[in-house]
């Protein structure tokens, strides 16, 4: 059922990725019987009680991951951790979102990993009542859509002369079905990017909206070497709309983020309306433009000169969209803006105004280079270091008794680097005080003084600065009412009875 783990040597190394469940050792090994029936889990809280009234160990926590197991800690003395594993049972529709698993019966025949890439993060919670009825009408809307749009393909290509020599439609329909391959390729790439950062847009819409126009400059020099392949038209043609389309899929939900900033009256359709209009006639422009150089003999006849206004022009339209999106003032608190704001607070004790954050706000750099680096949702197996492991596990409990969050300083690394675990019921509020703490300790560490009294140093100032760091923000006109800070979903941290009691 379980193995007494002598957790005495420091030997093994971290796999500090966020997305990580499970550490890396080099030689020292979890082994963990999984449960395989309804009887071996009752015979499991069997002995882990009997453990606890014999005295020989605490049940100090459950770890639950997103694939639906979970792993029990159990502090037997000072050096040695026992941990249970307990698998998630096929069947079972075990759901670590909701506590209503009724609100989940129209789908229950849809397996997690489809849940998750198809539906908002939260489902059905963090959606309104129509959401579903409304996804599953709208489907096969757009399914009969594009049939109709491959069907007349034939018909525009064959308008234009294709086939028109060989005196059949049969070319016409060849050239349609390799045209529609191609953007059926392209549309993968939007699939993908919907599916899997979904979850990326309101944290940081100026971000991925600059970086749409990169992919989607990628995909132009696909197109762009047609020309000197002409016998690789299809597989050229088709990696530049791969590229465009990506580019699409993180444009178009990045701007709706930004149309929604501009709607401070609620008139979302109306802003989506008039933007609609200065599109169309920045577009009737552009292609009056495009028309006039190709007409240019210069141009249209010498591809190197081709190539160098479109890459001329190319750059002064990134340049133009990054002048925009710095134009751009968020009142919301994502990481970044989190960044500049808890700095200043522990540096100066005030904040800064949304101008002055949002210029100093850095649009490209991605958050594993912001510094201080903190990796958040890490198992307890990585947090834990050191001979007295189970000492270490008592002492962070004890710590963090108050917090929704588990922190401490990853003492293997030369830069100052932090640890975050996030207990059961933790919200964006909860990231943002793991924060503050982050840039007090960045700022007082000391590598000779004693881990956990500069952690309860940072615990004493953070109970004492975070309330005027708050204040100061409403003050400010930040919104604190929408923090966009995610609690990690792939570890979580459910505290026992026996791991509050005081005798730990």
């Amino acid at each position: 059922m379980s193995s007494a783990l002598p957790l005495s040597s420091p030997s093994f190394r971290f796999d500090s990725r966020q997305k990580s469940t499970h550490p890396r050792f080099q030689r020292l090994q979890v082994f963990c019987k999984p449960l395989k029936s309804h009887s071996q889990e009752a015979e499991l809280e069997a002995n882990s009680q009997n453990i606890d009234e014999e005295g020989n160990g605490h049940q100090v926590l459950v770890e639950k991951y997103g694939n639906g197991t979970s792993k029990r800690y159990i502090v037997e003395n000072d050096s040695v951790i026992r941990t249970i594993l307990k698998e998630h049972l096929p069947g079972t529709n075990v759901s670590e979102d909701s506590n209503t698993p009724e609100s989940h019966d129209e789908l229950f025949w849809l397996p997690k990993i489809i849940k998750d890439f198809v539906l908002p993060s939260g489902f059905p919670e963090s959606v309104s009542d129509d959401y579903l009825d409304y996804i599953l009408l709208q489907f096969p809307t757009n399914v009969t859509g594009w049939i109709c749009h491959t069907l007349v393909t034939s018909s525009l290509l064959k308008a234009v002369g294709v086939g028109s020599f060989s005196g059949t439609t049969a070319a016409a329909s060849a050239a349609a079905i390799s045209w529609v391959s191609k953007d059926g390729i392209g549309a993968i790439g939007r699939l993908f990017i919907g599916g899997r950062f979904g979850d990326l847009f309101d944290d940081d819409p100026r971000q991925w909206r600059l970086y749409a126009d990169f992919i989607g400059s990628a995909g132009s020099i696909f197109d762009l070497s047609t020309q000197l392949y002409p016998s690789y038209f299809l597989p050229l043609a088709s990696l530049g709309n791969l590229a465009k389309a990506v580019g699409r899929g993180l444009r178009d939900p990045s701007f709706r983020v930004i149309q929604n900033h501009f709607a401070i009256s609620g008139n979302l359709g109306e802003v989506a309306a008039k933007e609609e209009v200065w599109e169309v006639a920045a577009e009737l422009i552009g292609l009056a433009l495009g028309i006039l150089a190709l007409d240019t003999p210069g141009i249209s006849l010498s591809y190197p000169v081709l190539g160098s206004t479109w890459l001329s022009v190319r750059l002064l339209h990134i340049w133009l969209r990054y002048k925009s999106l710095s134009v751009l003032r968020f009142n919301t608190i994502n990481l970044k803006r989190a960044r500049i704001l808890l700095n200043s607070h522990i540096l100066y004790a005030k904040v800064p105004g949304i101008d002055d954050c949002n210029q100093m706000e850095n649009i490209l750099i991605w958050e594993r280079f912001c510094r201080p680096r903190i990796i958040f949702g890490v198992s307890l197996e990585e947090m834990v270091i050191g001979k007295r492991r189970g000492s270490t596990a008592r002492m962070l409990l004890k710590l963090y008794v108050e917090e929704k969050y588990f922190l401490v300083v990853n003492q293997l690394q030369t830069k100052f680097e932090v640890f975050v675990s996030f207990k059961e019921g933790a919200t964006s509020l909860s990231v943002l005080r793991s924060m503050w703490q982050t840039y007090w300790l960045d700022q007082n560490w000391s590598r000779s003084d004693d881990l956990f009294e500069q952690l309860e140093r940072s615990l004493i100032e953070l109970k004492a600065g975070f309330d005027n760091f708050l204040q100061q923000l409403e003050e400010a006109g930040w919104d604190t009412n929408q923090i966009n800070l995610k609690v990690p979903k792939e570890i979580s941290i459910e505290e026992t009875s026996n791991s509050l009691n005081g005798d730990l």
